[in-house]
């Protein structure tokens, strides 16, 4: 069979002569032969794939892609410089969104802690029973404890229930926060790198290196200062030591989770001396706005505002404890 190319007729080769000039279409080998190895170039991507393929893809996810939209629509919106536009959508998503879930938050703790009298009056009732229940049938040590604990278990998920105050109501503003915290980072990083998945994504990217102020006026650059970065872990381990300072007979495993936010705290600040700035100043942002949230939570008129249950823990001068608890612990100890 002919093929016409170029205005002459050509015979195509066999598909032998195919297989032998073409090493993609040789034929496998059979057993005993050893078989050809895959190139670099075909190895390579498949090797970069597995390694960023998940930071990518959390890049590249619909929640990133509006954050990105919520960031370049307030920019629109107010024709401030990026560094506003950065400031005002993290204070607007923070009050917003996690200032009432953190007085929820609040609202639900409060309800369990006053429900403590209560299941301390019945742990103490229920353990008499156990007890003569445990000598009038004979029951082991073991027996009369793990009944006595699946009572326990069985009454305080009632008194949950009656009240409307389960304890894991209480972490719904750590997974809100949380997400939107890495959501927002990562529109900022695409943004700032040129990645972002917008038609304006370059010139976005030529703002921001324009849209800083004082000393970081290049938003897609690392603060060489180290400014941003150190203050972000100074707010981070004021949050900590503040709620530290506050707890009062703390397990041992909320001990150690203190420690590992401190841990956490001081770890951020060489990693946010790696991204450009403008990353840095959302986390910078949205650290203070968690600290102001953190002390008008305790104020005792937003909490009667926020119809926050009144506890025996609270105090009429919170500020003052704050400060005195503080300088007891960091100042004035020898």
């Amino acid at each position: 069979m002919l093929c016409r190319l170029g205005g002459r007729w050509l015979r195509p080769l066999p598909a032998l002569q195919l297989r032998a000039r073409d090493p993609a279409l040789a034929p496998v080998p059979t057993s005993g032969a050893k078989r050809p190895t895959l190139s670099v170039w075909a190895v390579a991507p498949v090797c970069a794939v597995h390694a960023n393929g998940w930071y990518e893809a959390l890049a590249a996810s619909s929640p990133v892609r509006v954050a990105e939209e919520v960031l370049l629509g307030v920019q629109a919106t107010t024709g401030l410089p990026w560094w506003g536009s950065i400031l005002l959508s993290t204070v607007a998503l923070r009050g917003a969104v996690t200032l009432p879930l953190a007085a929820y938050q609040h609202y639900i703790l409060a309800k369990v802690e006053n429900l403590q009298p209560e299941i301390k009056a019945i742990a103490r009732h229920l353990n008499q029973e156990v007890v003569v229940r445990a000598n009038q049938l004979g029951w082991s040590e073991r027996v009369a404890r793990l009944t006595y604990l699946k009572n326990m278990k069985r009454i305080i998920s009632e008194l949950y229930v009656r009240d409307n105050c389960h304890p894991f109501k209480a972490t719904v503003l750590v997974w809100i926060q949380l997400p939107m915290w890495i959501f927002m980072s990562f529109a900022l990083r695409n943004l700032s790198t040129g990645a972002a998945h917008s038609e304006a994504g370059f010139s976005v990217q030529e703002q921001l290196a324009t849209g800083g102020i004082l000393w970081f006026p290049d938003l897609t650059a690392p603060d060489s200062t180290w400014i941003l970065p150190i203050s972000v872990g100074v707010i981070n381990l004021l949050i900590v030591e503040i709620s530290a300072l506050q707890k009062i007979g703390i397990s041992r495993l909320q001990t150690y989770a203190t420690y590992f936010v401190r841990a956490t705290s001081v770890l951020m600040i060489p990693v946010a001396a790696t991204v450009p700035s403008s990353i840095v100043l959302y986390w910078l942002c949205s650290s203070f706005m968690g600290l102001s949230q953190n002390l008008l939570l305790r104020s005792p008129g937003f909490r009667q505002l926020c119809r926050i249950p009144s506890t025996k823990s609270d105090s009429e001068t919170p500020y003052k404890d704050i400060f005195a608890a503080f300088n007891t612990k960091f100042i004035s100890r020898k």
